[in-house]
């Protein structure tokens, strides 16, 4: 699972065989989820409300990126890294 983004004890990564809806998925601690790239909704898992709304808006800033990354790997190609929060 490449990681693209760290961010305020937050990853985010997306998998190569991964399932519809495109997706990525973040963990904070012992917290994990999947948040979907066209909606920006939280899929599956659970995390804290403050990391979750931190989540979306990063979400939201780099929707095109992600968007991107999801094609790579599908493609199984190499993907590349996406800005933090600051």
């Amino acid at each position: 699972m490449p990681t693209i983004c760290m961010f305020r004890g937050i990853k985010i990564y997306i998998n190569y065989n991964e399932h519809i809806p495109p997706h990525f998925h973040a963990k904070y601690g012992e917290y994990e989820c999947s948040i979907t790239i066209d909606d920006i909704e939280l899929l599956n898992g659970d995390m804290p409300n403050k990391q979750l709304k931190m989540l979306f808006g990063w979400a939201a800033l780099h929707q095109e990126e992600l968007k991107e990354e999801w094609y790579l790997a599908e493609q199984k190609q190499e993907l590349f890294q996406i800005a933090p929060l600051i």
